[in-house]
C-alpha cells in the first residue's frame, strides 16, 4: 500500500452517482493543469483565507503535487469552473507504536461552499474517499479537523489529543533537568531541510504522529509566500554532536505597552530525547523580555509543568487533534502491540459497513492481536468511531463506557481497558 500512487486511483462511482442526482459533477483536478487555480481559490474561501496570489498558487501547486485533488462542480453556476466542494488525499504513514509505522490514507482540504450546503456534497466526498481507500487496501484513514462535530457521522473518532500551553514566565523559575549539550541559532533558509530531517526521527518515537512534507516545513519556517511576519521567525537547535537532537521554531510579538512582557509563540518543537525537550523549553521560559510563552500541539501528558517551580503558571487547554477511521478491523487491530492478554467477542457497529460485524478478538501473551469474524453474542459493543478512538490508547475504553459509547459487562470493559493501555501517550505534532 505504501507504493500506491494516489493519482492512479479512480473516482468512486457511488459518490459520482449521488452527486449527479443533485446535478453536480464529481471530478479529479490536475495539479499541473489550469483548474488548479480555481481549486485553490475554493479551498482558501472554505477556510476563510484571502484569495491566493500567483506566487502563493505556484507554491501550493508544488506542495500539493503528491496529492489527489477532487472537486465537486456546479456547471450551472456563474463561475462553473470553481468547485463548490473540495477534498485532497494522499498516502501517508502513521506511527502506531514507538518504532513502527503503517500506511494511512490521509485526507485534508475538505470544504463545501456555503451556497451549496444540504446537498450531500460532504457526505459524497468523505464516503468516496473511504471507499477509495478501502478498495486500495488501507486499514486506516486519518485527518486533522477544524471542527469537532462533523466527522463522527462518517465513523472517524478522535484518537489523539494534544494540549495548548500558556506559561506566565514571570511566576516561574526553571527546576527541571539541565542538559549539557549546546544551543545554536539556525538560519531561516536552512530550516525546512533541518526540520524535515529531525521530524523523520522524532515522528517514529510516539504513536499518532504522521509524515510531513516540504510545504509544511516551509510554512513552519515562515518562508511561504505571503507569510505574515515571516521575517520574525527564528529557530534554535539543541545538539550534543553534529546533528541537532531538537529544534524549536518561534516568534516574539509585543503585547501591550510593557516591552519586558512580550509573548513568545512556539511554532514547532521537535525533540528526539528528554534532554533536547528540556533544553529548548528552558530557552523559551528564560528568554529575555518575554512574559508569556505559548505553544500548541504539545503532548497531552507534557512534562513541562514538572520542570517549573509553579505549576499554576501553566494554563493548559486539551483538545482533540488526530481523527482516525477504521476500514479493516483485523488489519487495524494488528498495527500495534498491547499491554495485556484479551479474549472476547467485540461487536462493531458501522452504518457505512467497513468495520461492521462481531469479531473474536484475541491478544496473546506477547501483545499480538488477531480478530476473526464471529457469530457469538458480543461481550462488548461499540461503534466504529469509538473503536478508532481507543485504537492507539489515547482514549480509555472505560471512559467511553461511562459516557455510554461502549456497552458491555464490567469485566469485558475492564479487560479491554487493560489491553489497550498505551506504552507511550499518543501525540501528533503537526497539522495535515
Amino acid at each position: 500500500m505504501a507504493d500506491v500512487d494516489a493519482h492512479s486511483l479512480p473516482l468512486d462511482p457511488a459518490s459520482a452517482d449521488a452527486l449527479a442526482a443533485e446535478h453536480l459533477e464529481y471530478a479529479l483536478v490536475d495539479n499541473d493543469g489550469a483548474g488548479f487555480d480555481a481549486f485553490l481559490s475554493a479551498v482558501t474561501r472554505g477556510f476563510l483565507d484571502g484569495e491566493p496570489t500567483s506566487e502563493q498558487v505556484e507554491d501550493s501547486r508544488t506542495s500539493l503535487r503528491p496529492r489527489r485533488l477532487t472537486g465537486v462542480f456546479d456547471r450551472g453556476a456563474i463561475h462553473r469552473d470553481v468547485p463548490v466542494g473540495t477534498v485532497d488525499s494522499w498516502v501517508s504513514e502513521l506511527t502506531s507504536e514507538p518504532g513502527r509505522t503503517v500506511p494511512m490514507w490521509a485526507i485534508s482540504g475538505v470544504t463545501v461552499a456555503p451556497t451549496h450546503r444540504r446537498r450531500g456534497i460532504a457526505r459524497a466526498m468523505l464516503t468516496g474517499e473511504l471507499r477509495t481507500a478501502a478498495a486500495a487496501g488501507f486499514a486506516l484513514a486519518g485527518l486533522t479537523v477544524s471542527e469537532a462535530t462533523i466527522y463522527g457521522r462518517w465513523g472517524f473518532g478522535p484518537a489523539v489529543f494534544t494540549s495548548d500551553l500558556s506559561v506566565d514566565t514571570r511566576r516561574v523559575q526553571w527546576s527541571g533537568r539541565r542538559p549539557q549539550g549546546r544551543l545554536d541559532f539556525l538560519h531561516q533558509d536552512e530550516l525546512p531541510d533541518r526540520l524535515a530531517a529531525l521530524h523523520e526521527r522524532t515522528r517514529r518515537l510516539r504513536p499518532g504522529e504522521a509524515a510531513g512534507w516540504p510545504g509544511l516545513w516551509r510554512r513552519m519556517s515562515g518562508l511561504r509566500p505571503g507569510e505574515d511576519d515571516g521575517r520574525k521567525v527564528r529557530a534554535v537547535a539543541y545538539r550534543r554532536a553534529d546533528e541537532p537532537d531538537g529544534i524549536m521554531v518561534y516568534s516574539v510579538a509585543e503585547k501591550g505597552d510593557d516591552g519586558s512582557r512580550q509573548e513568545l509563540t512556539i511554532r514547532a518543537l521537535f525533540a528526539a530525547d528528554d534532554d533536547a525537550y528540556a533544553a529548548l523549553w528552558r530557552f523559551a521560559i528564560e528568554h529575555d523580555l518575554v512574559g508569556t510563552v505559548v505553544a500548541s500541539l504539545q503532548p497531552a501528558d507534557s512534562a513541562l509543568r514538572w520542570m517549573l517551580t509553579d505549576h499554576r503558571a501553566v494554563r493548559e487547554t486539551r483538545t482533540d487533534h488526530h481523527w482516525l477511521r477504521i476500514l479493516d478491523v483485523p488489519a487495524a487491530l494488528a498495527i500495534r502491540s498491547y499491554a495485556a492478554p484479551l479474549d472476547l467477542a467485540l461487536r462493531v457497529e458501522d452504518p457505512l459497513g467497513f468495520a461492521e460485524g462481531t469479531w473474536r478478538v484475541t491478544i496473546d501473551g506477547d501483545g499480538t492481536a488477531s480478530a476473526m469474524p464471529s457469530d457469538e453474542a458480543p461481550d462488548v459493543t461499540l461503534d466504529a468511531s469509538a473503536l478508532a478512538s481507543i485504537l492507539l490508547g489515547g482514549v480509555r475504553p472505560d471512559a467511553l463506557a461511562t459516557a455510554g459509547a461502549i456497552h458491555g459487562d464490567a469485566a469485558g470493559v475492564a479487560a479491554l481497558t487493560r489491553a489497550f493501555a498505551p506504552a507511550v501517550t499518543p501525540v501528533l505534532s503537526i497539522w495535515y
